[in-house]
């Protein structure tokens, strides 16, 4: 269950404009390439990573529509969306997903998956001790093989 390296941290906001001055004119990020999720958002690149899934990852609530952000990554209060309490989740590149599987059944951890197509990604969510959520992404491929031979 190798970790390779830190993929990105998203950020919950209530302000998409006022991230996006923040990220893109003060840090000079670059907007780039986002999946189309069911919630707004904005995927941020460095210089020459854009063959990554980004770096900062700003995830937008839409008041009069929260459900597709709530169905993808969960509720959580609007109140205590600021300081430390905004960072949604940390994501984490990785191998061996059937060695991940068997690691939060022994632990008895519940945890959510899904796959992103349009990145050949597999996601697996899971929360720590301290409520942090911990992406953990797979190839798609390591997935699809298992479901294969799930299915034999």
């Amino acid at each position: 269950m190798p970790i390779c390296k830190l993929a990105h941290f998203s950020v919950r906001t209530s302000d998409m404009e006022a991230s996006r001055r923040f990220y893109v004119e003060i840090l000079d990020f670059k907007e780039g390439f986002r999946p189309p999720f069911q919630f707004p958002g904005l995927w941020l690149y460095r210089g020459g990573d854009e063959a990554d899934f980004g770096v900062v990852h700003i995830i937008g609530i839409d008041p009069n529509d929260p459900s597709g952000l709530s169905d993808y990554l969960g509720d959580k209060a609007a109140d205590a969306l600021n300081g430390s309490g905004a960072v949604d989740h940390v994501a984490f590149l990785a191998t061996d997903l059937p060695d991940m599987h068997r690691r939060l059944k022994l632990a008895s951890l519940t945890y959510r998956e899904r796959t992103v197509p349009s990145l050949g990604l597999h996601q697996v969510f899971v929360e720590d001790p301290s409520g942090v959520t911990i992406e953990l992404n797979y190839p798609a491929e390591e997935a699809a093989a298992l479901a294969r031979s799930a299915a034999k």
